[in-house]
């Protein structure tokens, strides 16, 4: 019998998946792709740092062979979007991507770092773990789009969000707050940066040469 903070984790991958699945039907949109384009880039978007993720724990079947629902959600998804932008006139614009992509970074990331927790990892390899799962789906997605991945190239923090919202987890987690709370605030504190960072225009410093 699945536990409530298993139910919450398989919810909040769910959301994670629908989340970054919209920002590749957006990217695959604005790139003007085709109909097979958009289901692709977003497949890669939703399914790509949780598919690595489970390559590295060693986790067999893949999560969304395990939840075969979320494929059949995200082509669902995927066709919604094509024709609510069609109808609507919808141009979809970098930034109006970069707020799904927020909640799925934050969503991903706190899904990642407790599944490294349930395998016992150190705590440093389980927040790095988040930071994959959050990140990878997102880099796919802007590589197929011919793009250098946002995560690298806006300056804003990104995957620097997602290891702080992992830290939060596991310190939650030493303080015998694990669970619901701390999936939550890993959520709360992740997104909750990558939104304040776009919103106030933080920067990291680039390369100079």
């Amino acid at each position: 019998m699945a536990t409530w903070a298993e139910w919450l984790r398989i919810a909040l991958e769910a959301l994670a998946t629908a989340a970054f699945a919209l920002s590749g039907a957006m990217e695959a949109a604005r790139k003007r792709l085709d109909a097979v384009g958009v289901c692709v880039v977003s497949c890669l978007a939703a399914f790509g740092g949780g598919t690595l993720r489970d390559l590295l724990l060693d986790q067999r079947p893949f999560f969304w062979v395990r939840h075969v629902e979320l494929l059949w959600a995200v082509l669902g998804l995927c066709l919604l979007a094509m024709l609510f932008l069609r109808h609507r006139h919808f141009e979809p614009t970098e930034r109006a991507i970069q707020w799904p992509d927020a909640l799925g970074l934050g969503l991903f990331t706190a899904v990642g770092v407790d599944q490294a927790l349930q395998n016992q990892l150190p705590v440093l390899v389980a927040v790095l773990m988040g930071v994959i799962t959050g990140v990878f789906g997102g880099v796919l997605r802007d590589m197929v789009c011919n793009e250098i991945p946002t995560a690298f190239r806006d300056h804003r923090p990104y995957a620097v969000c997602a290891f702080a919202g992992g830290w939060a987890h596991v310190a939650l987690v030493a303080l015998g707050q694990g669970g619901t709370l701390a999936l939550v605030a890993c959520v709360l504190v992740t997104a909750g940066l990558r939104g304040l960072s776009l919103w106030r225009g933080w920067q990291i410093p680039g390369w100079r040469a």
